[in-house]
């Protein structure tokens, strides 16, 4: 069985999300169902059909859920450190080609969301930073062509 590691605040955001599918979804569109049956014709019901497609939907976003917590490698961020980047890191990187920066933190893939900063570990640009260091100078093969950046800083946020 194959780890998932994600930070403490990854791992939190799931199991909100499941406790939320469990405690609120899951009841309302059984009752949704319920509503729906009392109509007539089942067959001709679009009320029904809905519900039991959303009823689908949450079922196996919970199986997925669970098994990703099952299998969650929390990751405390707040006690790593050092000047090479690994996972949980915060980098800043300028782009050799339009003196641009970015900053990235490095998270599970769950966690990604590329607006407010966080990159998934297995994003092209993660895994060429893995392992460099202040100073080194990464290679990205980009949709739109091979991107050079210079790793300014490492910070451990």
């Amino acid at each position: 069985m194959q780890k998932i590691p994600m930070t403490a605040e990854g791992h939190q955001a799931l199991d909100a999300e499941l406790k939320h599918l469990k405690s609120v979804e899951r009841p309302a569109v059984i009752q949704a169902i319920a509503e729906a049956r009392e109509h007539g014709d089942l067959s001709e019901n679009a009320e029904y059909h809905a519900a039991k497609e959303r009823q689908g939907w949450i079922e196996g976003r919970v199986q997925e859920l669970e098994d990703k917590l099952a299998r969650a490698q929390v990751i405390d961020t707040s006690k790593m450190g050092g000047d090479t980047v690994k996972f949980g890191a915060t980098v800043t990187v300028v782009d050799e080609d339009t003196d641009k920066e970015a900053t990235y933190k490095i998270v599970g893939e769950d966690e990604a969301d590329v607006k407010s900063g966080k990159i998934s570990l297995s994003s092209p640009i993660a895994r060429a930073l893995i392992n460099k260091e202040v100073g080194d100078v990464v290679e990205v093969n980009a949709p739109g062509g091979v991107k050079t950046y210079e790793i300014l800083k490492v910070e451990w946020l």
